[in-house]
């Protein structure tokens, strides 16, 4: 194995542990953020727009989740045909999940999307033609996982019992400020996986990163399940 594959498998996990060692592991929240939602009145679009950014960019479970969407996604056409699959589910579920007070346990939900990073990688390794001689349908699989995701936004939101002045306004700005961190989490995810792809040592590589990919999903699952049976 080459030293830069080494080292960005070094990284990687230093990485991983780094978010392990956070207290609010999935969907978390800083003091101010709290602060804000927990005050919160009325109409509040910009910088609902802004917490929304900020939650998909630091919410690694939903970014690992699409690093193993867009993995081996060469054609623009292909990205955004999976990604939208993805926003319709989480933005479906997100707005229904807040309006209509649907209530799922946070740490299942979280679970769940801990298995969809694991299942990704799965997948992505070839997994299921190895193992099952099947290959679920991909684009169907990012929809239903995507509807969890959703669930597992809507979960966090309803923790603040946001008041009813303004809700719909303010969900709707916090979906397009999850849309746009998304957005930019995706450029940066996609131009690190093409410059990689253009080296010899890009097999090796992705056969290392979708394994990570199932390490941290099984991580985070376990995690999840033991907050549950704890709490």
């Amino acid at each position: 194995m080459s030293t830069k594959i080494i080292n960005v498998s070094i990284m990687i996990m230093v990485l991983v542990l780094a978010f392990l060692s956070f207290e609010t592991l999935a969907h978390g929240v800083d003091d101010s953020t709290r602060a804000f939602l927990e005050q919160n009145q009325g109409v509040q679009f910009v910088p609902f727009i802004y917490i929304g950014a900020k939650h998909m960019i630091t919410g690694y479970d939903h970014i690992l989740f699409l690093i193993g969407v867009i993995f081996f996604l060469y054609r623009s056409k292909e990205v955004l045909l999976y990604v939208t699959m993805f926003t319709i589910g989480h933005s479906t579920t997100l707005l229904l999940g807040v309006l209509g007070d649907i209530q799922i346990n946070a740490y299942l939900i979280d679970a769940i999307i801990g298995f969809s990073v694991i299942y990704k990688g799965f997948d992505n390794l070839g997994g299921f033609k190895r193992c099952f001689n099947w290959q679920p349908n991909t684009k169907m699989a990012v929809l239903i996982f995507g509807l969890f995701h959703g669930f597992g936004l809507a979960t966090k939101l309803q923790e603040f019992q946001l008041p009813e002045d303004g809700l719909l306004t303010n969900l709707i700005a916090f979906n397009i400020g999850v849309e746009l961190g998304q957005f930019l989490a995706l450029a940066v995810i996609l131009i690190a996986i093409n410059v990689w792809r253009k080296r010899p040592s890009f097999h090796r590589f992705s056969t290392f990163i979708n394994g990570a990919l199932m390490s941290a999903g099984l991580m985070l699952v376990g995690l999840q399940l033991t907050g549950y049976i704890i709490n």
